[in-house]
């Protein structure tokens, strides 16, 4: 991806990082495959595309390009669900990784910038997939509040991105308003 990126566009000026898989695998009866590919797609694929932007920006010599990392509020928070349990780890994961990221870019003398998007409960695929045993649960989850739109997640995006060079945004938790977590 990022050699066709490099050979249609020079490379990459701005890295926003929004894979994310959420999979019922349980920690006490969950398969080892499907952690694998939680993790595949929500710590090593983040790690690798943050790492390679990382590359391509110091190559171009461009200097203050932010690296976004959309995470979960569940990066900062366990949820009581079974379920959910693994996948909040491997956000928590993300969270980590992203200071990471901040505490090597300084050291690097850099001003580009890595930021995190918590996000709380967005209406999407993800609790159809969780819940995909009984989707009577995620059509609940999405009715029980009014939940964040993707346009909210675009807005905190856009903030991160007209921030002048000298800000660094950290972590920017979103939930709706009625969520409790």
């Amino acid at each position: 991806m990022f050699s066709w990126i490099k050979v249609q566009h020079q490379g990459v000026d701005v890295c926003i990082n929004n894979a994310g898989l959420a999979l019922p695998e349980p920690l006490l009866s969950g398969k080892t495959s499907g952690w694998k590919t939680i993790m595949d797609v929500n710590v090593i694929a983040l790690s690798v595309c943050a790492r390679e932007a990382y590359q391509s920006m110091k190559e171009r010599k461009v200097d203050d390009g932010p690296i976004i990392n959309i995470n979960s509020i569940c990066g900062h928070r366990v949820v009581n669900n079974a379920d959910a349990h693994f996948y909040t780890a491997s956000k928590y994961a993300v969270t980590a990784l992203t200071e990471g990221l901040r505490q090597e870019l300084r050291e690097a003398k850099t001003h580009i910038r890595a930021t995190c998007i918590s996000p709380g409960l967005v209406e999407t695929e993800c609790a159809y997939r969780l819940f995909s045993e009984n989707p009577e649960i995620a059509v609940a989850t999405y009715k029980s509040v009014k939940c964040l739109q993707a346009a909210d997640i675009a807005n905190a995006v856009v903030y991160v991105l007209s921030a002048p060079p000298h800000v660094q945004s950290g972590d920017i938790e979103i939930t709706p308003v009625e969520q409790s977590m």
